[in-house]
């Protein structure tokens, strides 16, 4: 008995530590919201008349479905063709090879400053790429794209001028907000677009708003290149798989200032598939948390207000999230079958549960006044995502304590832009996963788990345990339908594959 006794105890402690844990992240996204209201247009940028030297680095690793279109984009810039360089970083091992050698010898011939930069080897991934390239770079600013982007020809003529505005010359990077190429592609381009606006347009515009750390996003932002070299900031380092997130914390550290432009928008693809998107968040939950071991001793040692400290361990910690929710589903039966009642966390998590709703919402008025409720209508599918991906983030996240840097799993990009448009023929498209099992384990296990509060507590009470269930049943059902045998278009190809395969 006084060994169940202690093994009841434990279940508890980690039951409600959970759901303490879950409401405090809801609180913050509430707290987020509630910076908004400090919140103020874009700064005014300061008129140029002597445009600085621009380099844009374009790390691009096996991408024949998109490189010429980020390559196309980014020779198409507005911007003095004296002052801007154009660095495709490729590190691919297929056709992408051609399709940038082809790329970069028609813009070439066209006036425009633009090299493929090649590495004997692919150590440390993007961040190797980065580092690498820099030193042959021309610019004293550095704009970076992924392969996913198309960036708007103005886009360096409104970021550039607010690193020269009067008394910017602390600001270490510019990030612009993430549009979306294909938002409306399907339900889950349509979640993640509502995900990725509550992010860009809430929790960037109010971390900022409220003098809060905020990090570079990786892609659609302009860096200082000062303040990538400076001694204490470190430079491009590539212990954590967020090597963006790494280098602007470490920057604003040192004391330079970040600045987020609402206005200016980056666009790029969404994943389609949902493997896809679980590797993508398996890369950020990971080497998200890699960063909060790396820095979070340094953010506490620092000289920022204490709520400045608390709220960097928060955004760093952001997925901790995920093995909350799984550890609170995995308590529930064993208690129930060990004769105690755990505390529903209903009340808990619903008093403060209004903070994510709310940030989306707010999110979507912000950048669409007039359609917001249509696009925040996709709530109910983007939980259960969210909620269906929580082991997949929950390896990722021991993965980040355990261990420092890693393989650098590529999100595929496929060039869907339009309903019409076709991906499951690309030899891109990922496999189903071991992981997948295991959900399926933990879809029945959730139900398990109803069962059993309902017998106690009457079938009120089981509506918890069946979103669960509900939610690794969507994501095991969806990445089973991805993986059928394809007889759909596939994926868009470039010229150079369409003339491979006609000779």
């Amino acid at each position: 008995m006084q060994l169940q006794a202690v093994a009841v105890f434990l279940l508890q402690a980690i039951y409600i530590s959970c759901a303490l844990g879950l409401a405090l992240y809801s609180l913050h996204a509430a707290w987020l919201v509630w910076q908004m209201r400090r919140v103020r247009p874009d700064a005014s940028a300061a008129d140029v008349e002597n445009w600085p030297t621009v380099t844009v680095q374009l790390p691009i690793y096996n991408e024949r479905h998109v490189a010429e279109r980020l390559i196309e984009a980014c020779a198409l810039l507005d911007y003095p063709p004296d002052k801007l360089q154009i660095q495709v970083l490729d590190d691919s091992t297929d056709d992408t090879v051609a399709i940038v050698d082809r790329c970069v010898a028609y813009w070439r011939s066209q006036g425009r400053s633009i090299v493929a930069v090649r590495r004997p080897t692919r150590a440390g991934y993007k961040a190797g790429a980065l580092a690498y390239a820099l030193p042959s770079a021309t610019g004293d600013f550095i704009a970076v794209f992924d392969a996913d982007f198309r960036p708007a020809t103005d886009f360096l003529r409104r970021t550039i001028p607010h690193f020269c505005a009067p008394g910017s010359e602390e600001v270490g990077f510019v990030q612009a907000r993430w549009g979306h190429l294909n938002r409306d592609y399907s339900w889950l381009t349509a979640s993640q677009a509502l995900a990725l606006d509550g992010h860009f347009a809430v929790e960037q515009a109010g971390r900022q708003a409220a003098g809060c750390l905020f990090g570079f996003n990786g892609s659609g932002g302009v860096w200082r290149r000062t303040c990538i070299e400076d001694a204490r900031t470190g430079g491009w380092q590539t212990d954590t798989l967020c090597e963006d997130l790494d280098l602007s914390y470490r920057a604003q550290l040192a004391g330079w200032r970040p600045l987020y432009l609402n206005e200016v928008v980056a666009p790029a693809e969404i994943p389609p598939q949902l493997n896809a998107y679980k590797r993508q968040q398996f890369r950020w939950a990971k080497g998200s948390i890699q960063t909060l071991r790396k820095l979070g001793g340094r953010v506490w040692r620092s000289d920022n207000e204490l709520r400045v400290r608390l709220a960097a361990t928060v955004h760093l910690g952001a997925y901790l999230i995920h093995p909350m929710l799984l550890l609170l589903l995995l308590v529930i039966p064993p208690l129930l079958l060990l004769g105690a009642q755990p505390l529903s966390p209903v009340p808990l998590i619903g008093l403060t549960s209004f903070g994510p709703p709310l940030l989306y919402a707010v999110g979507q008025v912000r950048l669409a006044r007039d359609s917001w409720w249509r696009r925040w209508a996709y709530l109910p599918l983007l939980t259960l995502l969210g909620m269906g991906v929580c082991l997949n983030n929950s390896l990722a996240v021991w993965q980040g304590w355990c261990t420092k840097g890693g393989a650098f799993q590529r999100t595929p990009k496929f060039r869907v832009e339009s309903s019409g448009d076709g991906w499951r023929g690309s030899t891109y498209r990922l496999p189903l996963d071991r992981v997948t099992i295991a959900e399926i384990a933990l879809a029945l296990y959730a139900l398990l788990a109803a069962y059993l509060v309902a017998g106690r507590s009457g079938w009120l009470s089981a509506p918890f345990m069946v979103l669960y269930a509900a939610s690794f049943a969507t994501v095991v059902g969806v990445s089973l339908w991805q993986n059928r045998t394809p007889h759909a278009r596939p994926a868009k190809v470039s010229m150079e594959e369409m003339n491979t395969v006609h000779h």
